[in-house]
């Protein structure tokens, strides 16, 4: 009866998660990154890096935080790839920029030792918040490769360029 029982609860599961899927010719949830987008950030922080003359890896996460696309540059430091996943990671789920989280964890200030929760956060700069054309969150970049400031540069070109284009469409 036990067997009975579960097989048909599996049974029904199977049908509700297939009448889901195929009621929707896609499952994306709006508000969210899509693969395109993310590969438009990942083109420009690339871009901005090859004309720095730097080698990055590039991490872009969606709206929830998981890692949606990556890129490692040929001759990229290896132990930059956590780095740029964590910096994506962190500016995601504080919605500011590592920069601006950096600045407020530093001994003396409110989130002073934040960068030991979660599991391990990135907390200097080269972490950005990704906007849609009106103003909403829908994903993060993170860089690691090359000196702050070089980060901060290519990591805020990449997150522009959903902007720019967005506003290139309505001028």
């Amino acid at each position: 009866m036990k067997k009975v029982l579960l097989s048909f609860m599996l049974m029904v599961t199977c049908c509700l998660f297939a009448s889901v899927a195929f009621a929707n010719d896609k499952l994306f949830l709006s508000g969210d990154i899509t693969l395109e987008e993310a590969n438009k950030v990942i083109d420009a922080a690339k871009a901005k890096a090859q004309e720095q003359g730097t080698l990055m890896n590039i991490a872009v996460v969606d709206a929830g935080g998981n890692l949606k696309a990556f890129a490692r540059m040929d001759g990229a430091f290896l132990g930059s790839i956590d780095i740029s996943v964590k910096k994506a990671k962190t500016a995601r789920y504080f919605n500011m920029s590592t920069t601006d989280l950096g600045a407020a964890a530093q001994p003396g200030q409110p989130l002073f030792g934040i960068e030991a929760t979660n599991d391990g956060l990135a907390i200097f700069g080269g972490g950005e918040l990704i906007l849609d054309t009106d103003g909403v969150i829908i994903g993060a970049v993170g860089v690691s490769g090359s000196s702050v400031e070089n980060d901060v540069a290519v990591s805020k070109a990449g997150a522009s360029v959903l902007s720019k284009r967005a506003s290139k469409k309505k001028n």
